[in-house]
């Protein structure tokens, strides 16, 4: 009988490149709707945003009692406090919402008996302690996930929480999966001599499932030409993709190769490894064709190898990533001793050293799990990790997206999710990786080395201007450009309807408001503390003034979740949780950028995000901005 040679060995990356290639000429519909409790495992086709906040009210972090801290104000040993249940204290368990009047709670190991319902305790609380607020996990409007991401069990969580019970997803590729040989036989069958179980197309399937497609496996095909041809064109009308297991070596019942040049187009017939040498790739009516070896050790090389790729970047799935990279960490995290700790953090590549950025680390907060680039594991004899020194990260992506990451670290604006939402639908491969310090921080933080870029937006009291002044005080020496992302209008948020009837900053001062303050070095808090020296207020007369938040989301939240009658903030933030809002001022919201990085391919795509119609529109339709002049640079 006739024999098959192989066209050419391909070395492996060519084979790859060639099979990758084929991608474009694909017909997949763009998205299909599924319900979120079926939805693990796709990969998301749109930006998703959060419907409602988690936790939904202001909750008990411990079991004990709750107060309102006032009444504990003074406790001490030699002048301890009395409580009395049902009167200044109440009752609580773990997640109970707080009673209305109550901002904190004192644990039960903290309270001492001194009568029928009455205790006293020897230490004062402070406002929300061991109370989970509004928002502490998830805040209405927060992004949950972007286009061409995998959804993961912590993600359906997450959005079920959050209140999406629906979302595009893009479609499972339809993968046909046909078993060549008339020495097949079933598992399930005890073979004879010359018959071999036909296992390849379930591990196959497996792969495939994996990796996001939708396999079939169809009943296996005899040597048989004629039969051959059938099952390949009954399969390619039926389906997107064509696997055809053995059959694609030189042997004399090898038919593969000779039916794909009769009816498509060969494009690979042997690849330059072993094992994985006899593997075959063509076209058939634009329909791409595998044929994969019939030993189990070369299908599997040639599916990771090839097919993975393929699948991967046919579905937006990342590849399975390296175990672990060294990097340094933006900040020191303590850790207790005794315990095992595990700590979620963004990564970036800034210069040649990976930074990994702590996420928040409370046992209740789901977002840092789907957000996390890797996993530091505090060993249970340390007292945490430096940040002067390379740290082990535990991978949770490929190393090949992280590349793609800007590290973000400065003042927090709603804008920057936009902008990953942006990103993510240009596949450009760039995403930022944020972490909300301030404005001084992310100033400090670029100091260090340890960002590619931040921002600021520091008012300076005795100029009366923004950002510059700052710039040049803390970077002396050092060579930055500045770009202008957007005016944004700052004012003051307030609970719907303004039941309090505040106006002014000067109404901070009065005993029924409380105040949610923005944390040390924000460019919030700068700003407040010159509307309140200009009124001829100190921050001992506001009450809420130490209640400090990281994000104007997060004062949002503090609002309508009753922690705060008041908190000074961006419009955006206001309206994304239906507050109301009294705008005060309107100020710039620059970035700042190292020279050394602004030529950078990443840095290049964010500039062109931000210069685009898409993100000018986009941030003109959440009201309080200004971004007709996003993009533009300023001199230092």
């Amino acid at each position: 009988m006739k024999r098959s040679v192989y066209l050419s060995l391909t070395p492996l990356p060519e084979a790859r490149e060639r099979v990758l290639s084929s991608i474009p000429s694909l017909d997949l519909p763009g998205h299909e709707l599924v319900a979120t409790v079926e939805a693990g495992g796709r990969i998301a086709a749109e930006g998703v945003f959060a419907r409602r906040s988690i936790p939904h009210y202001a909750a008990a972090a411990m079991d004990g009692v709750a107060v309102n801290a006032s009444v504990t104000f003074g406790a001490t040993d030699a002048t301890p406090v009395t409580l009395k249940i049902g009167e200044t204290a109440f009752w609580i368990n773990t997640g109970a919402p707080m009673p209305p009047g109550t901002n904190a709670v004192i644990m039960v190991e903290h309270l001492l008996e001194a009568g029928p319902d009455t205790f006293e305790i020897r230490s004062a609380a402070h406002p929300w302690q061991h109370v989970r607020p509004v928002g502490e996990d998830i805040i209405k409007g927060d992004l949950l996930l972007v286009s061409g991401q995998p959804i993961t069990p912590p993600d359906v969580a997450a959005l079920l929480n959050a209140g999406v019970f629906s979302l595009k997803v893009k479609p499972r590729p339809r993968i046909a999966i046909l078993p060549t040989g008339s020495e097949l036989v079933s598992p399930e069958k005890d073979p004879e001599p010359g018959q071999v179980i036909e296992s390849n197309s379930r591990m196959i399937a497996g792969y495939v499932w994996e990796d996001g497609g939708s396999p079939t496996i169809l009943p296996p095909c005899k040597d048989e030409r004629e039969e051959l041809i059938q099952a390949l064109k009954q399969a390619i009308e039926a389906y997107d993709i064509l696997f055809i297991l053995s059959g694609s070596s030189a042997g004399a019942k090898d038919f593969t190769r000779t039916i794909l040049e009769e009816l498509g187009e060969v494009l690979i017939h042997g690849i330059a490894m072993m094992p994985g040498k006899p593997a075959l790739f063509g076209v058939v009516g634009k329909k791409p064709v595998f044929g994969i070896p019939g030993y189990p050790t070369s299908a599997a090389l040639y599916y990771e190898e090839v097919i993975r790729p393929f699948l991967g970047k046919l579905t937006s799935r990342i590849p399975h990533p390296p175990a672990t990279i060294q990097a340094n960490l933006v900040r020191k995290v303590p850790s207790k001793l005794g315990q095992e700790e595990f700590i979620r953090v963004r990564l970036g590549k800034v210069g040649e050293t990976w930074i990994a950025v702590p996420l928040a680390r409370g046992a209740g907060i789901l977002k840092s799990l789907c957000e996390a680039d890797g996993i530091l594991r505090i060993p249970l004899e340390s007292e945490g990790a430096t940040d002067t020194a390379p740290v082990t990260i535990y991978l949770r992506r490929d190393r090949s997206v992280l590349e793609g990451q800007l590290i973000f670290i400065g003042s927090h604006d709603l804008s920057l999710d936009r902008i990953n939402v942006l990103m993510a639908e240009d596949s450009s491969g760039v995403s930022l990786a944020i972490g909300a310090v301030g404005s001084l921080g992310g100033l400090f933080t670029l100091k260090d080395g340890k960002t590619h870029l931040t921002a600021v937006h520091l008012l300076d009291p005795e100029t009366e201007t923004y950002n510059l002044p700052y710039i040049k005080k803390y970077l002396p020496g050092r060579k930055v450009r500045i770009i202008h992302l957007l005016k944004r209008t700052q004012g003051l948020m307030v609970k719907k309807g303004n039941p309090k009837g505040i106006t002014t900053i000067k109404d901070l001062a009065r005993e029924d408001v409380q105040f949610v303050n923005r944390q040390r070095g924000a460019g919030t808090r700068v700003l407040l503390d010159f509307f309140l020296e200009r009124e001829g207020l100190s921050p001992d007369m506001i009450s809420g003034y130490a209640n400090e938040v990281a994000t104007h989301a997060m004062v949002a939240a503090e609002i309508q979740g009753g922690m705060a009658d008041c908190g000074l903030g961006i419009q955006a933030a206001a309206h994304a949780l239906e507050l109301d809002f009294i705008p005060l001022t309107e100020e710039p919201y620059d970035l700042v950028i190292p020279e050394e990085f602004f030529g950078d391919w990443r840095i290049r795509i964010l500039l062109g995000i931000i210069r685009s119609n898409p993100f000018r529109e986009a941030m003109k339709s959440m009201g309080g901005y200004d971004p007709s002049e996003s993009g533009t640079e300023k001199t230092l």
